[in-house]
């Protein structure tokens, strides 16, 4: 009897199969989060946060204003290295749980760039270059030199420097404008796949009796 046991269970036979289609859709949703468009983005992010921060240093220098004792320059730009970062990071390990959070901190990102565009145009605004008007020499029938103080080449300096950093933050604006569409669209993508592989049956197991014959 026990060795017609062991004989019986040799002769079983157990088959698994697998569905193709479930595995595509796996492979498929960790595609969608595997692009490149998100890394390049976030490069971009990181390179912007960086030349903002260092390009705002010399006005340390200068009178301090609205952007600088605000501190608009530093603030903003770490909310877009850490927007950056996290595009990065999403690259190397996808998730939908990353996928959200780089949403978020993208959209923070947006709203801080707004913000610091809002401090920007008011600086310029309140803080225009002094006019370069001390006579050098007495005025001639063709024309009249000026001799510009050191406060006119301060404020020329600053305001050109403001108005970088401003062009800095229009374009960090249409770049996480740009992240935030591309993570929105494939969150959706997402979803879809991840609703069609619930509908997918599961493995079956296929068990073929034993033949005592």
């Amino acid at each position: 009897m026990f060795i017609l046991t062991i004989v019986s269970l040799a002769r079983m036979s157990v088959s698994v199969t697998t569905d193709i289609n479930a595995d595509k859709l796996t492979d498929r949703q960790q595609a969608l989060l595997e692009k490149g468009e998100q890394k390049a983005l976030g490069v971009s992010q990181v390179m912007i946060g960086v030349m903002v921060m260092s390009y705002s240093l010399p006005l340390l220098s200068t009178e301090f204003t609205e952007v600088v004792t605000f501190g608009v320059p530093w603030w903003s730009g770490l909310s877009y290295i850490a927007a950056g970062v996290v595009a990065i990071v999403m690259e190397k390990h996808s998730s939908m749980k990353l996928l959200g959070v780089c949403m978020v901190v993208t959209l923070v990102a947006i709203l801080v760039s707004l913000l610091a565009l809002i401090f920007y145009f008011i600086d310029l605004h309140n803080n225009p270059e002094t006019p370069c008007n001390h006579p050098l020499a007495p005025a001639t029938h063709y024309i009249q030199v000026y001799e510009c103080d050191h406060q006119h080449y301060a404020t020329m300096f600053s305001y050109g420097v403001k108005t970088s950093l401003l062009l800095f933050t229009i374009i960090q604006i249409s770049i996480s404008s740009t992240l935030s569409y591309i993570l929105y669209m494939e969150r959706r993508r997402y979803g879809t796949y991840s609703s069609l592989n619930q509908g997918v049956p599961s493995t079956p197991i296929l068990v073929t009796a034993p033949d005592f014959n």
